[in-house]
């Protein structure tokens, strides 16, 4: 009698054995779907012009000087202390039309004022005025380290040779009378005082 041999279970016969059925994921309600999502292009920012540059920064054609290791040149600056409003006018526009800056004061207490915010390159100093003389304004400049060293030339209509003496007392560096000069002259000694060539 032969023994029985174990068979393979056939195939097309269904498994015996249950089965579990996988359990399907819980739908959600419809109340809790997720709207739908609409895919919306991101906003494009418009093309920006590049920042300005800051106000202080060196361009090379205002800073070549810098760049050669030289200092940089500022106009120079004139302060012109007439009590007359047309003589003023016409060396202020004078000295301009040179490329200088120019302040103008009428009086000596104004102009003591005015070195001091201004800080000039020389001044163009008229002795007979109100409020303080041209010559106690020499005097304090001479006497005031911050101004010790400003050029200073007088114009003035005083012609007498003591009162060139005083002002070459108290450290003027050149003394103009108004009747014996043109404009042109004095703008030459302006230059000169100035070394503008």
């Amino acid at each position: 009698m032969s023994s029985m041999q174990p068979t393979s279970p056939d195939p097309f016969t269904p498994n015996p054995q249950p089965i579990e059925a996988p359990v399907p994921a819980p739908v959600p309600e419809p109340a809790q779907m997720p709207a739908p999502v609409t895919p919306v292009p991101a906003p494009v920012a418009p093309a920006q012009a590049p920042a300005p540059a800051p106000a202080t920064a060196p361009t090379p054609a205002a800073d070549a000087n810098a760049y050669s290791g030289q200092p940089t040149e500022h106009p120079k600056r004139i302060l012109l202390v007439e009590d007359d409003d047309a003589l003023a006018n016409v060396y202020v526009m004078r000295l301009q039309a040179e490329g200088m800056d120019i302040r103008r004061v009428a009086n000596g207490e104004d102009a003591l004022a005015a070195v001091l915010s201004y800080h000039p390159d020389l001044v163009l100093l008229d002795v007979m005025m109100p409020k303080v003389s041209g010559f106690d304004v020499l005097d304090i400049l001479r006497n005031t380290p911050e101004t010790a060293n400003t050029k200073i030339i007088m114009l003035t209509a005083l012609s007498q040779e003591s009162d060139k003496a005083r002002a070459e007392s108290l450290g003027v560096d050149d003394y103009l009378v108004k009747s014996q000069v043109v404009i042109a002259d004095v703008v030459e000694r302006v230059k000169h005082h100035l070394a503008i060539n």
